[in-house]
C-alpha cells in the first residue's frame, strides 16, 4: 500500500486583492463615482485656508508613576514588606476597601489628593451599603490578602492607612474619620480619643 506524499498546493494569490476590505466590490450594472484620493497615498501640503490642529501635549506618566511608587514605597517601609509587589498588592486591596466606605466630598477630595493610580482604585469602588466597624473593616480585607489572618490583616490595613495623613493631609483624614465609626483612628496611626460619659 503506498501513500501519497504530494504537498497540497496553496491557492494562487494573484487573483485575490491584497486586502479585501479596502477593495470596493465591482458591479457592472452600477456606474461608479470617482473616489477622492486617500489621504495616506499622497501627503497634502496645507493650503492657506487649511486648519492644522495643535499637537496634543503628551502626558507625563512619570509624574503619576512617581506618586504611586512613592506611596507604595511608603507602605513597604511602614509594613516592612519584603517586596515592592507585596506592598503594591496590599496598597491596592486596602485602598479599594476604603474607597467603598468613604463617601461624598471626602471621597472626592481623597481621590484628588492621592496619586492618579491610587485615586482610580478609590474612585472605582461602589459605596458600601452598610458602615463597617473598624474590626469588621479589617475582617473584610483579610480574605482578599493571600495568607492573611485577622492579625496580619490589621497590620496590612494600618500599614496603608497610616501613610495617608502625610500624603493627603491631616485635615482630610480628620474629615474621613468623622464619617467612619469609632475605631478607625488607630488604623490611621492616630490615638482614638473617646469622651467620658
Amino acid at each position: 500500500m503506498s501513500t501519497l506524499t504530494t504537498p497540497i498546493a496553496q491557492p494562487a494569490r494573484t487573483a485575490q486583492p491584497a486586502h479585501p476590505a479596502r477593495t470596493a466590490p465591482s458591479t457592472p450594472s452600477t456606474p461608479s463615482k470617482p473616489s477622492a484620493p486617500a489621504a495616506s497615498r499622497t501627503p497634502a501640503s496645507p493650503g492657506a485656508d487649511a486648519v492644522i490642529p495643535a499637537p496634543v501635549p503628551a502626558r507625563d506618566h512619570r509624574v503619576r508613576d512617581d506618586g504611586w511608587h512613592r506611596l507604595v514605597d511608603a507602605v513597604r517601609e511602614s509594613g516592612q514588606y519584603r517586596t515592592r509587589a507585596e506592598a503594591e498588592s496590599v496598597t491596592r486591596i486596602v485602598l479599594s476597601a476604603l474607597g467603598g466606605h468613604v463617601v461624598g466630598d471626602e471621597r472626592v477630595d481623597l481621590a484628588r489628593a492621592l496619586p492618579e493610580e491610587a485615586a482610580r482604585v478609590v474612585a472605582s469602588q461602589i459605596p458600601a451599603t452598610r458602615r463597617l466597624t473598624a474590626a469588621e473593616f479589617v475582617d473584610s480585607v483579610a480574605p482578599r490578602i493571600e495568607g492573611a489572618t485577622p492579625a496580619t490583616a490589621r497590620w496590612d490595613v494600618s500599614s496603608v492607612l497610616s501613610v495617608l495623613p502625610d500624603l493627603v493631609g491631616d485635615a482630610l483624614v480628620t474629615r474621613i474619620l468623622a464619617q467612619l465609626p469609632a475605631g478607625y483612628a488607630l488604623l490611621f496611626g492616630r490615638a482614638e480619643l473617646t469622651t467620658a460619659e
